[in-house]
């Protein structure tokens, strides 16, 4: 095992032990995530009784593989927690989260919990958000226009591709990843692209997260509310 996905396996399993039974649970997207879920199937199959609501069609498909069993919104309004990952994390808990395209499906679980907790590497934390594209999720449709509009804001943008074709989100938009030099208002930032006509989400994530897990060489770092903690 590679050592960055050793770090990204022992968050994973941390993550896993916050759940308790009888919880709903959000299932987030991202490499991390496989970890967290194949730690979650392990306690299924000891007897913990838990349903979770996944946040990508890749998530519902390792969700499905460990053997979790799953919900929707069409049955359960409110989730107990949510664990996900994310690109970049600043010291306030911004976040900027998308880049494997799932960032709608993603606020939205998230932002249906109680509690929200976000695991990662160290690589993921940076003093401004930024450095990392931060992605927009727009409507197919004149997405050239919506392109120039968020470009005024301040940014070069590309439309996202994989495999050589342009990548489809799971909801059938498009994204553009958008590189600001530095991102230092990250609501102010948000509201802004959200008046753009044809913007369906941005990737900055903000005012939500309870707890950060950090995968780090020497174990598992807790972060909340500015305290930090090895566990």
């Amino acid at each position: 095992m590679e050592h960055v996905d050793r770090k990204k396996q022992a968050v994973g399993e941390k993550a896993a032990e916050y759940i308790q039974d009888g919880m709903l649970v959000g299932l987030g997207s991202g490499t991390t995530m496989y970890y967290m879920l194949q730690a979650l199937g392990d306690r299924v199959k000891k007897g913990l009784h838990i349903r979770g609501v996944p946040s990508s069609v890749k998530t519902e498909k390792w969700a499905n593989e460990f053997g979790i069993p799953l919900t929707d919104f069409s049955e359960v309004d409110q989730l107990d927690i949510a664990i996900d990952g994310a690109d970049e994390i600043d010291p306030a808990f911004n976040l900027i989260k998308g880049g494997g395209g799932s960032l709608l499906r993603e606020k939205i679980v998230d932002m249906a919990a109680d509690r929200f907790i976000v695991v990662a590497d160290d690589r993921k934390q940076v003093d401004r958000l930024g450095a990392f594209p931060l992605p927009i999720e727009v409507v197919q449709f004149g997405w050239q226009l919506t392109k120039k509009n968020i470009e005024a804001l301040g940014c070069s943008t590309v439309l996202r591709e994989e495999d050589g074709q342009v990548f489809i989100t799971n909801n059938d938009n498009y994204i553009l990843d958008c590189q600001f030099e530095a991102i230092h208002e990250p609501k102010k930032l948000h509201e802004q692209l959200k008046q753009l006509l044809g913007v369906v989400e941005t990737g900055l994530f903000f005012d939500i997260v309870d707890d950060v897990l950090i995968g780090r060489d020497d174990g598992v770092e807790v972060l909340k509310d500015s305290v930090y903690e090895y566990k």
